[in-house]
């Protein structure tokens, strides 16, 4: 294996930058900056990736990879199918303005073993909230009637989101080993919400887990009622 060994690697007299490299494959030395788009190690695998500043995936363990990017825009659903696999053992769904075009009603998730034909795996679930109005007036509870007990039903995220034009939600959901064939698979989500009627931050806290040990490969994301904008970001953790 040939090694360049040096102390200092400097750029021609009267040059800025020194490239290595294909154009497009460049590695840019520029005083004490090194840029690259790509690093890999000496067996050629990538240690990361990024375009424009912007990661889109790294091998460092606790990494997060982007792996889909959906945008609703008054859509009934939205889906994710062929993105949840065996290779993450966590799996975070980020949710970046949702907004429903029905005001008041709520933002729900399901589950599929079957790659989406249908989603209806049985649940188990928990869910409280602490509210702040705009008038001032607070609380902190258990809901019950968001909460699911062994049931096929869609399980609520946000609920009685507003549809106002300045109206919309953002959150993140965590899912764990959802290809375990073995073990029921647990999620959990910290959600921010807007809410109808009186204007109220509702900062709802939702988990349980899909009573099945088969392996969740999609899920959907629908509104109760009528269609919906927003970002949905899936992201896997790199296991190493």
């Amino acid at each position: 294996m040939s090694k360049v060994v040096t102390t200092t690697v400097l750029p021609r007299d009267g040059w800025d930058t020194l490239n290595i490299g294909a154009t497009g494959d460049t590695v840019a030395i520029a005083g004490d900056s090194l840029n690259t788009n790509v690093l890999q190690d000496a067996g050629g695998n990538n240690i990361f990736t990024s375009s424009s500043g912007t990661v889109s995936s790294t091998a460092l363990a606790g990494g997060l990879q982007l792996l889909s990017t959906q945008t609703a825009s008054n859509s009934a659903s939205v889906s994710f199918t062929t993105q949840l696999t065996s290779t993450y053992d966590v799996y975070i769904f980020k949710f970046i303005d949702i907004a429903p075009a029905t005001d008041g009603t709520d933002f729900r998730i399901a589950f599929s073993s079957n790659g989406g034909s249908s989603y209806g795996m049985t649940k188990t679930t928990t869910y409280f909230e602490a509210q702040h109005s705009e008038a001032g007036s607070s609380s902190l509870g258990y809901r019950t009637s968001e909460d699911l007990a062994q049931s096929t039903s869609a399980q609520i995220l946000f609920r009685g989101i507003g549809s106002d034009s300045d109206e919309a939600s953002a959150g993140e959901l965590h899912l764990f080993s959802p290809s375990s064939t073995t073990y029921v698979k647990h999620f959990y989500a910290t959600l921010q919400e807007y809410m109808s009627g009186t204007p109220t931050s509702d900062n709802a806290y939702v988990a349980g887990y899909v009573n099945s040990t088969s392996a969740v490969n999609a899920i959907q994301f629908t509104m109760a009622s009528g269609n919906f904008d927003g970002t949905i970001k899936l992201y896997g953790i790199s296991k190493t």
